[in-house]
């Protein structure tokens, strides 16, 4: 089934509702003592997931609007490592052996900038301070720096989950946007990881980059069926370089027009799901097989700070720089800034900046636009007042939502407007054109 473009729907950039509230709402109101009050108040067996921020890479590419800096100094990366080993300390002593930790998850930057060796370290540190021996462990990685060192430690921690970083295949591209990285080496990732264990692949792809076409884009994406990891998320690149100065390297002028986005993600779409992948929320596709795909099916599927996940759990303990933590009452990130984060823990504080405490209303709207997008429908009674339901009318009247006694329903077509329909139901949408990516 093919979408059909409707620019006027797609005209205001809307957020991606990793949160609700969103990051841009965050404050500095919110303080540690909100998340000393948060952490108290965690059940004795209440499910947790643990998130740790590596905010360094041993390239930066330039498209990228990651928290991160280039890793080429040891001392630095040692003294944040034995930060977040600090603060990893300061938050389990506060838990006191409440919650039971089901998942970890490494991200970045690239957790794969430190030696194989002091993720180890952090590794055994995590699992032993949140008696965590067998929660399910997931990596973010860059394959450039993944070498036989990183992939014996890989199968030595026993990792099902691992997510690489490849964009793009084609070199030109590549070039384009600062990230060289041939065919072959992601083929020896791939291949690596493999043997390392790891049964859950995921590919981060973009459209929407300089000089790419359909044709160019259609090439990655064979390769990327051919190569068959389980899960696929397809990313349309955001070009804000008065908010990311490093976008500045990349040649705007030579970035495709809204419509050709369009055609991308549509052309994405069509590959991926005549190649077997489920479609799953309105950027990620997993094989039936993977767990993501299933918890799509079968209505479990939630949306937070990694993206599209499976993991059922409510609360998510962010640690390191920036990093955020996610409670069903408040939201609160760590400080950015690696420096000041590093003091704060060092003084035995929790290192947290800004954040927004979420208000009962804030939550029935989360949940909104959470099953808006995980599930693709949502009960709605009592928000759909004037300006609502003008919003939602020309939806509507395409048909690519239905509404039955306050259900609103997305239909097929609907993927692409997804989050331009789920944005109709949060209260603190500004129209600022520059504050947040393309819908498509």
């Amino acid at each position: 089934m093919s979408w059909t473009y409707h620019p006027e729907l797609l005209a205001t950039p809307v957020p991606r509702y990793t949160s609700y509230p969103t990051a841009a709402e965050f404050a500095g109101d919110v303080d540690r003592s909100d998340l000393e009050a948060a952490l108290a108040s965690v059940g004795a067996d209440e499910p947790l997931s643990l998130y740790l921020h590596i905010p360094y890479c041993q390239e930066i590419c330039w498209y990228c609007g990651c928290n991160t800096g280039a890793a080429n100094r040891t001392h630095r990366l040692a003294t944040y490592l034995d930060a977040l080993t600090a603060e990893i300390g300061l938050v389990a002593a506060r838990l006191g052996g409440r919650g039971r930790v089901g998942r970890i998850a490494f991200g970045g930057g690239s957790p794969n900038a430190i030696t194989p060796a002091q993720f180890a370290g952090l590794l055994e540190t995590v699992r032993k301070a949140f008696a965590a021996e067998q929660a399910d462990i997931s990596i973010e990685l860059d394959p450039r720096s993944l070498d036989t060192p990183w992939l014996e430690a890989i199968a030595q921690a026993r990792i099902p989950r691992a997510s690489l970083g490849v964009q793009t295949l084609d070199p030109a591209i590549q070039a384009a946007i600062g990230r060289v990285q041939p065919l072959a080496l992601i083929e020896e990732a791939v291949v690596g990881l493999r043997k390392a264990g790891v049964t859950s692949l995921n590919f981060d792809l973009m459209y929407g980059l300089p000089g790419q076409d359909a044709a160019v884009l259609e090439a990655t994406l064979r390769e990327t069926i051919r190569l068959r990891p389980e899960r696929i998320a397809l990313f349309g690149y955001a070009h804000v370089p008065h908010l990311i100065p490093r976008q500045r390297q990349i040649d705007g002028s030579a970035l495709p027009d809204a419509a050709e986005r369009f055609r991308q993600a549509e052309l994405g779409h069509i590959l991926l799901t005549a190649a077997g992948y489920r479609p799953v929320g309105f950027d990620h596709y997993a094989l039936p097989s993977d767990s993501l795909a299933q918890a799509a099916q079968g209505g479990t599927l939630r949306r937070n700070f990694q993206g599209f996940t499976d993991d059922p759990a409510d609360v998510l303990i962010g640690l390191g720089a920036s990093a955020i933590s996610q409670f069903p009452g408040l939201l609160a990130q760590n400080d950015k800034n690696a420096g000041r984060y590093r003091m704060q823990v060092a003084a035995g504080l929790l290192p947290v900046e800004r954040g927004i405490v979420r208000t009962a209303t804030d939550q029935r709207r989360g949940r909104i636009i959470e099953e808006l997008l995980c599930q693709g429908e949502a009960l709605v009674t009592g928000l759909l007042d004037g300006p609502t339901r003008e919003r939602l009318q020309p939806f509507l009247d395409g048909g690519f939502v239905h509404l039955l006694d306050d259900r609103l329903r997305l239909e097929a077509a609907a993927q692409p407007y997804a989050r331009v329909i789920a944005a109709i139901f949060d209260d603190y949408r500004q129209p600022q054109a520059r504050r947040f990516s393309s819908a498509i």
